[in-house]
């Protein structure tokens, strides 16, 4: 196992990642974030190097500080040899099984090794699996022209929307969440419109792996535009950075898909898989 440090082998790492679109995207979003100031503590782990078979971006060791917070504790994987990947899972201490963690890729055998390992280690799984989209070209975007009343902005997100953002989250309403959502407003970029008091009506915001996550309109505001002006706006200004502009959406969500489509975007052959992992001495705990 190889931690690596040196910014001339992330910014290799960089280009290696492209050859392997679209399994190795979310990998590449912490890396490119990495690349350009590191803003959320992160770090790379490798099998070996420069011939890796396996990869993980995890949170930097001194940066653990909370081992119930999962949402932190997220970890991006790609590998080229699914055996490589288990045993860096296994033999050595590239993920830290004392704490609530996650971990996010677009390969099958993800989840298969997770729940291998996990049992092991006396820790429980929990998988979702997601649509995976991207906007791989900034020219197919529509031109997004509304007519907005006078008293909306469209602007960025400030850390005060965090808890309202929290709130209307499937997987938030909890202290934890609130100060994730926090820091990626504060970290990455994000787009929402707000009322004439300065209050978000519909946003989307960048996670520490360059996706695109939690688009939202209040439900009394729907049906007027501003969820395809902000998901459009957000993918334009994740371009000019150089990033990909990616996301994910659950099969169900007919509406979401609906407005994906109607932006061009890219539906890709690979499913987007999150694996939670608690071990079993934290499941009974009333406050997770």
């Amino acid at each position: 196992m190889l931690v690596l440090s040196c910014s001339v082998k992330l910014q290799m790492l960089e280009k290696m990642l492209r050859w392997s679109f679209p399994e190795s995207l979310k990998v590449y979003g912490a890396v490119m974030n990495i690349n350009r100031g590191n803003p959320f503590r992160k770090e790379v782990v490798v099998d070996s190097w420069p011939d890796f078979k396996a990869i993980i971006t995890r949170r930097q060791r001194e940066n653990e500080t909370d081992d119930l917070d999962h949402y932190t504790n997220a970890h991006a994987v790609f590998y080229k040899e699914l055996q490589a990947y288990q045993e860096l899972l296994e033999n050595t201490n590239a993920i830290n099984w004392g704490q609530i963690f996650q971990i996010q890729g677009l390969q099958d055998g993800i989840c298969e090794i997770s729940r291998t390992v996990a049992l092991s280690k006396q820790v429980d799984v929990k998988t979702s699996s997601f649509q995976m989209v991207i906007h791989s070209d900034p020219d197919t975007l529509p031109d997004v022209r509304l007519q907005m009343d006078p008293k909306l902005t469209l602007a960025s997100l400030d850390i005060s929307h965090a808890s309202l953002l929290s709130k209307t989250w499937s997987r938030g309403g909890n202290s934890r969440c609130q100060k994730y959502l926090a820091n990626l407003i504060c970290c990455f970029p994000s787009v929402c419109v707000l009322d004439g008091n300065g209050h978000p009506l519909s946003w989307s915001l960048a996670d520490q792996f360059a996706t695109m996550i939690h688009g939202y309109t209040l439900p009394e505001h729907r049906r007027k535009g501003y969820g395809r002006l902000v998901a459009t706006t957000l993918s334009k200004k994740l371009h000019s950075c150089g990033f990909p502009a990616q996301g994910n959406v659950l099969e169900t969500n007919i509406p979401s898909i609906t407005l994906l489509k109607s932006m061009n975007a890219q539906f890709l052959p690979c499913s987007f898989f999150r694996v939670i992992h608690t071990p079993f001495h934290f499941l009974d705990k009333s406050h997770l």
